[in-house]
């Protein structure tokens, strides 16, 4: 795709954004996108195929919009990483409290097999903030059952409050729920003689699993008896 194209695709998504944000998914009908964007509705098929494909590149421009937000707030944030899971929870509450349409199309539509790659980016994102957290011993679990349980907490306490009237949310709700989730899958810092074995056992797992893109000095075989041991310890 040219540079030309490139160009008005995005401005014919921006277009489509303002009207989401402004009328929610009703006002998103392909004549009203084309018309405020001032092409044909033909055009608009050409660059989106249908309403769906138009669909998808918006969630992908949500994603875009929540990482890039995400991004800045979390650099600002101190360098712990229990802290930064809290505060990159509030951080995904508020995004969607304020760009609830958007959310709902982000999340609310989500499909086996067809996440936008900012969406990948953004289950990265709390992956590697997990991936830290259990480098310096504050997991209770592994980080995939870490990042499975936080995701989908956040993800259903995000769209409750969306459901609810703006002056009849109560936000401590997912507070409590954030409180819960995280001591239900984090620890305490650890004591200056150390933190209990399991969550030793998981800081060692999440340690190898970065040292193996660099290499170790054990056979495939080793490595995965050491993981399924130290899996086992963590239980």
């Amino acid at each position: 795709m040219n540079e030309g194209r490139r160009a008005a695709r995005r401005q014919v998504l921006q277009v489509a954004a303002k009207l989401l944000e402004e009328g929610g998914s009703e006002a998103l009908s392909t004549r009203a996108v084309a018309a405020a964007a001032g092409i044909t509705a033909p055009a608009l098929y050409r660059m989106f195929d249908d309403k769906d494909g138009l669909l998808a590149e918006l969630a992908a421009y949500g994603f875009e919009m929540y990482l890039a937000e995400k991004r800045e707030a979390l650099a600002l944030t101190p360098d712990d990483p229990v802290t930064d899971l809290y505060r990159g929870w509030d951080l995904h509450v508020d995004f969607g409290l304020q760009h609830p349409a958007f959310y709902v199309l982000m999340y609310g539509t989500a499909r086996p097999g067809r996440r936008p790659p900012a969406a990948d980016e953004a289950h990265a994102l709390l992956v590697r903030l997990l991936g830290r957290a259990a480098e310096a011993g504050r997991l209770r679990v592994p980080v995939e059952q870490a990042t499975r349980v936080i995701h989908a907490a956040t993800t259903g306490a995000t769209l409750a409050l969306i459901g609810e009237e703006p002056s009849q949310r109560d936000l401590t709700t997912s507070a409590r729920l954030r409180d819960t989730v995280m001591a239900s899958v984090t620890t305490d810092p650890p004591a200056s003689s150390g933190s209990d074995l399991a969550s030793h056992a998981l800081a060692l797992d999440a340690a190898l699993e970065t040292a193996l893109s660099t290499g170790v000095p054990l056979r495939d075989t080793e490595t995965a008896l050491l993981r399924e041991w130290l899996q086992q310890l963590a239980d």
